[in-house]
């Protein structure tokens, strides 16, 4: 039976079939979760009671974190950019042992919603959490972007639907499970997401690895088979630079600004670390973040081993082979239909020559990154049901990712703009009205950017880290070690990082957007867009210290209140609250109750 998934079916149905049954029923599962945890708290909405296991959110911040960029596309840029794709294996996972050390437990441990919310109790200032607000209005935005490229896709590929119908339809339902259940239904049904992207994952690479050498440990059969000197060699022979030898496509500047920036923007996405505030206690705050390395590890291992296979079987099936047949092939075309593969004669012999990189518009076969994924169980020759479950898996993993950013912008926009700025004394039902109205908003404005999307999906992600690097993890790691941080500074840092970062992404991405054939600035001294928000973090420490320096200490409380939050003691009981803060009154009405 598991050799069947394996080889092509005679007979059943067919891929399309396939992915209909398999993207609808899962969608229907994620909506049958909304209606059951509907909730009508404003705690269950936010932080969904602070009741979620650690397991479960650790599974669910695996499922936030492995978006579109971790299944659809890391593995291709890693094809592509062969060693230098590292960076993304190294600065995601690395950002997790960052969050793991110096900010999920002491968040946790503070006990409030939204990281805004802790970023304007911290600093005694509204301006501050308005600020922090709109930065994590804008990282979440730019984020969903990547997730709705993933989505469009999946869904014009597989199902052959409009891309702009599609992806209504599935952020519809991305919507309505934050509508109905917010932080709780989100949650469960991203538990539930990550198992369909991780059975999707695991069981194209176990193919495609049994495909080519027989071996069904795709980790073992890489070392045994040799697959990665092969594939070297190969591209070697054919003039495609060398796979296995760094900075071949990234300058080391580029690799260790990228990886940096990937790492610290980890640790300040406001969506994940939002994750944090779901469970009991602090010290389950850091339970889960091991429980998602775990679960994110069998992915991140898996990823380079797929991006090996899947290069080499893909140059081994089309080099050297005739157009008119390449163009023949039934993948070849289902995938030129779609605008991100193309074959040409370049030379006029009328035979593929893969001598340049697959993204270069000078070869003969150009490819977006982001199918590569996708097109394995094709290229390989797998079974229907695996090519849409691959499509199940890329689907989920997106919109569990919007799921989260969703969430974020409702939360820092009805709680910590509407309710805590512009109208402290809305009722818990007025706050729960806005929060769903901002998430259908911001569901409409997602589906903007999956119509018309700004670039690859890792590209684009990899700029969201840089926004979150150069805004929010600065002031919050301050914000938890410096007592002497006030909010001068970390106002100061917050928006000089902020601007700057999102001024040097313009010039250096808005031609992609615009059609331009040139960008307004290439590089800022070597430093490329997706690693800038190095630059970013490093204005936004040095202006917010100097400030704070030249500037009044914060109050008393507040540097209490710091010194209490870095204490281990009292971890895993009652949280830390300011002063007049809302998470102070929230506990205060449930206490009475």
């Amino acid at each position: 039976m598991l050799g069947s998934l394996f080889t092509p079916l005679q007979a059943g149905l067919n891929v399309n079939q396939w992915t209909w049954i398999l993207i609808i029923g899962t969608l229907v599962l994620y909506f049958a979760i909304a209606i059951y945890t509907h909730v009508t708290e404003v705690s269950e909405f936010y932080v969904a009671g602070r009741s979620i296991p650690p397991v479960a959110n650790g599974a669910a911040v695996a499922a936030d974190w492995m978006s579109a960029a971790s299944f659809i596309s890391m593995a291709g840029l890693i094809a592509v950019l062969g060693y230098d794709g590292a960076v993304y294996l190294m600065g995601w996972t690395g950002g997790y042992v960052v969050l793991a050390l110096l900010i999920a437990p002491y968040l946790r441990k503070y006990g409030q919603y939204t990281i805004p919310d802790f970023i304007g109790d911290r600093y005694y200032s509204n301006t501050a959490r308005g600020v922090a607000a709109l930065a994590t209005v804008f990282v979440s935005l730019t984020y969903v972007a990547g997730q709705m490229r993933g989505v469009g896709i999946v869904l014009s590929r597989f199902l052959g639907v409009d891309i702009a119908t599609g992806i209504i339809v599935a952020l519809g339902v991305v919507a309505l499970v934050g509508f109905l259940g917010g932080m709780k239904a989100i949650t469960w049904t991203q538990a539930l997401q990550y198992v369909v992207l991780i059975i999707a994952y695991i069981i194209v690479t176990v193919a495609i690895s049994v495909t080519l050498t027989g071996n069904p440990l795709p980790q073992m059969a890489l070392v045994t088979d040799d697959i990665a000197v092969q594939l070297s060699q190969l591209q070697s022979d054919i003039q495609m630079g060398r796979y296995i030898v760094p900075f071949e496509n990234y300058t080391m500047l580029q690799v260790f600004t990228i990886t940096l920036t990937l790492m610290i923007g980890t640790a300040g996405l406001p969506h994940v670390i939002m994750r944090f505030y779901t469970v009991p206690k602090a010290s389950d705050a850091r339970k889960s973040v091991g429980w998602a390395l775990l679960f994110i590890a069998i992915l991140y291992l898996s990823a380079p081993v797929l991006a090996i296979f899947a290069k080499f079987n893909l140059i081994r099936t089309l080099d050297g082979r005739s157009i008119a047949e390449a163009q023949s092939i039934p993948w070849v075309q289902r995938w030129s239909e779609t605008g991100l593969l193309t074959i040409t004669d370049k030379n006029g012999d009328g035979v593929i020559q893969m001598s340049q990189s697959l993204t270069a518009q000078a070869s003969e076969v150009v490819l977006d990154p982001d199918i590569i994924v996708l097109s394995t169980p094709e290229v390989a020759q797998l079974s229907p049901i695996v090519i849409a479950l691959v499509a199940a898996g890329g689907l989920a993993a997106a919109i569990s990712t919007a799921d989260g950013l969703l969430i974020a912008m409702s939360s820092a926009v009805s709680h910590d703009i509407y309710y805590r700025i512009l109208r402290e004394d809305a009722s818990e039902r007025e706050r729960l009205i806005v929060a769903r109205v901002v998430i259908l908003v911001a569901a409409a404005v997602a589906a903007l950017f999956g119509i018309y999307p700004p670039g690859f999906v890792a590209e684009v992600v990899a700029i969201a880290f840089g926004l979150a690097a150069a805004s929010l993890f600065p002031v919050i790691l301050l914000g938890i070690f410096d007592h002497r941080m006030n909010k001068e500074g970390a106002v100061s840092g917050l928006v000089v990082g902020l601007v700057f970062t999102l001024i040097m992404v313009v010039m250096m991405r808005a031609h992609v957007v615009l059609g331009l054939e040139e960008p307004l600035m290439g590089t800022f001294f070597g430093i490329e867009a997706q690693g800038i928000g190095l630059v970013g973090s490093i204005l936004n420490f040095a202006v917010a210290f100097t400030v704070s320096r030249f500037t009044p200490p914060p109050p008393d409380e507040i540097e209490d209140m710091v010194e209490e939050i870095r204490l281990p003691r009292g971890s895993a009981e009652s949280p830390v609250y300011v002063k007049g803060s809302a998470a102070e009154a929230d506990h205060a009405s449930e206490t009475d109750d």
